[in-house]
This record gives structure tokens, C-alpha cells and sequence, in this order.
């Protein structure tokens, strides 16, 4: 008897399983139509990221071809890794590695602490007008475009520019040229880069740190604290997660230094010091219609990235943080 009813308990398992899968699919639908003006609002957001985002993700095959647009993807020739073993031979690919990695140190060493450090400055401000009005000032640059920053950059500094005639009489020497100096450009571009997003980066520390309980920072005044021991102790770690965060994000884009700034910035003189992954690839897959080198190079960026990203984040759980996912 016993093995009668096992045997028909283990015949109705399949039918069980198919009304459990019609009742989740009847409650999904159910949930679509109910909410369907809350995904209609998010159709257009999605239908970005799928036709710009994802369709062109496609195009990654030719950086396994010898890519002709004349014999389009389907007839050009394949050619395997060949592209990619040339961005570890090539010696000119290997100094502009260098150069893109080596400005990404700069950025992640200077620029990046440079919004935590403001932010701490601001929290400390009594006054909120005086607060607003600091700000305000510090993230108006992140609304100006890189064609704007560098015209002003250049206009300071080209060599019968306002800080060389400061500096010339004031310490008697010779005019600098700045911009036509290869070694200038790395602190050009890191002194820029603060001057444009630093006050933009404060925005998203100070709110963080708007969600401290002010009754924390009067706790520690009464256990007579001073104002270094309560930034240390509760502003900072405050930060902590977000500064994370924000690191994890920024070790994506190590080997993206910024196209546009450094474009506008590159001249025949610090061409060698500047030129960098993303400038390169322009000059060779556009200029020089090696469309299959460029792609292997973007290519190559992406999954380095996304390397650094998954382990950063790994390291951060490990560690007892939140990280980014």
C-alpha cells in the first residue's frame, strides 16, 4: 500500500512542478500589467543601453579579423589573437600602456582624495549659507566642457600667459613653456582633472556624511574629544563605505584617462609623455583605419577592468565591507 502511494506521489511530482511554474508565470504577468506604466517608464532607458550599449558589442569580433569594411564581418579574414600578442610586443603600445597607467596612479594618488578632503573641510563649516556658497563655487567647473577647461588652461599658460608673466619678474627667469614641456603634461592634466571634478566629487562625501546623527559628535565632545579625534573617529569612517565604493568604481577605469583632455592637451612636443591607450587607439584605428588593432585594444581595456573591478570588490568583502555587488 505503501508503495502504491509513493508511486503516485512520484507521478504527480511533474504536475505539481508545471502548476508551481503556471502560478509564478499567471502572478509575473499579473505584476507586468499591474506595474505596466512604471516599465513603460523604463522602456526607453533600457532600449539605450540595449541598441548603445549592447548591440555595438557586437562589433568585438573584428578585433579577431583582419577587418576590411570592404569585405565587411562575415568575409574578413581571421586572424585569431594575432592583435593582441601585438599589444604586449609592440614596444610603442607598451610605452603608452605605461604612460595611461602611470597617469591613472597620479589621478587615483592626488586627484581622488582631493573631494574627501573638501567635504571634510565643509562638514566642519557652522555657517550653512557660507557652506552652500563654498560649494557652490567648488562643483561650478564640473558644468564646463574639457574645450572650455583646456582654452583657459591655455590662455594661463602658454608662454606670454598670465602665470608666466607672475612668475618671471617675481623670481627672474625665463618664461616656462608649459604646454610644450613633456614633463608638465602629467601635472597639467592631474591639476585640471582636480580644478574640473573635485567640488563634484564633494557632493556625493558630504552626503554620506549628512546621515551622521550630530549626537555622535556631542557624545564624543563630552567624553572630551577635540575636533581631529571626532573627525578620525566618526567623520571618516563614515566615509569609509562610499570611499570604497568610489575606489572599487575608479580601479574599472585605470586604463580610461579621459579622451577628450588629453586629445586637446596632446601637441608634437609631449606626444611621447602624453599619449595615452584611449588617444592611441584614435590615432591608429581611426586615423590609420586599423580598425581591427583599435578594437583589440578597447577590447583588452574592458576585460582588464572588469578584472580589477570583480577583484577590488572581492578584496572589499573580504575585508567586511559592503562593496559595490
Amino acid at each position: 500500500m505503501n508503495q502504491k502511494n509513493l508511486a503516485s506521489e512520484l507521478e504527480a511530482l511533474p504536475n505539481l512542478s508545471m502548476t508551481i511554474n503556471t502560478s509564478r508565470t499567471s502572478k509575473l504577468r499579473k505584476r507586468l500589467w499591474k506595474e505596466r506604466y512604471l516599465f513603460l517608464l523604463l522602456l526607453p532607458g533600457l532600449l539605450y543601453f540595449i541598441v548603445y550599449r549592447y548591440v555595438p558589442m557586437l562589433g568585438n569580433i573584428i578585433a579577431f579579423q583582419d577587418y576590411s569594411p570592404f569585405r565587411g564581418f562575415l568575409n574578413s579574414e581571421w586572424v585569431g589573437l594575432q592583435h593582441f600578442q601585438k599589444i604586449f610586443s609592440d614596444q610603442e603600445v607598451i610605452r603608452v600602456l605605461w604612460n595611461t597607467i602611470y597617469l591613472s596612479f597620479l589621478q587615483i594618488a592626488f586627484a581622488f582624495p582631493i573631494p574627501i578632503v573638501l567635504a571634510i573641510m565643509l562638514n566642519e563649516l557652522k555657517s550653512e549659507r557660507y557652506k552652500r556658497i563654498v560649494q557652490s563655487i567648488l562643483y561650478l567647473p564640473h558644468f564646463l566642457s574639457w574645450v572650455v577647461v583646456i582654452g583657459i588652461a591655455t590662455i594661463f599658460l602658454k608662454t606670454e600667459g598670465l602665470v608666466n608673466r607672475l612668475i618671471t619678474p617675481l623670481f627672474g627667469i625665463e618664461p616656462i613653456a608649459f604646454l610644450q614641456e613633456p614633463g608638465w603634461f602629467m601635472p597639467l592634466v592631474i591639476l585640471e582633472v582636480i580644478w574640473k571634478e573635485a567640488g563634484w566629487g564633494t557632493i556625493i562625501f558630504l552626503a554620506s556624511l549628512a546621515g551622521v546623527s550630530p549626537s555622535l559628535y556631542e557624545a564624543a565632545v563630552v567624553d572630551g574629544a577635540g575636533r581631529w579625534r571626532q573627525i578620525w573617529h566618526i567623520t571618516l569612517p563614515a566615509l569609509r563605505s562610499t570611499i570604497i565604493i568610489l575606489l572599487i568604481l575608479r580601479l574599472g577605469t585605470v586604463l580610461d584617462s579621459g579622451f577628450e583632455q588629453i586629445f586637446l592637451m596632446l601637441n608634437p612636443f609631449t606626444i611621447e609623455a602624453g599619449n595615452v591607450l584611449d588617444t592611441y587607439v584614435y590615432f591608429l584605428g581611426i586615423q590609420q583605419s586599423d580598425f581591427s588593432f583599435g578594437t583589440a585594444v578597447g577590447l583588452f581595456k574592458s576585460v582588464v577592468g572588469f578584472v580589477l573591478i570583480l577583484s577590488a570588490n572581492w578584496l572589499a568583502k573580504r575585508f567586511g565591507d559592503e562593496g559595490v555587488f
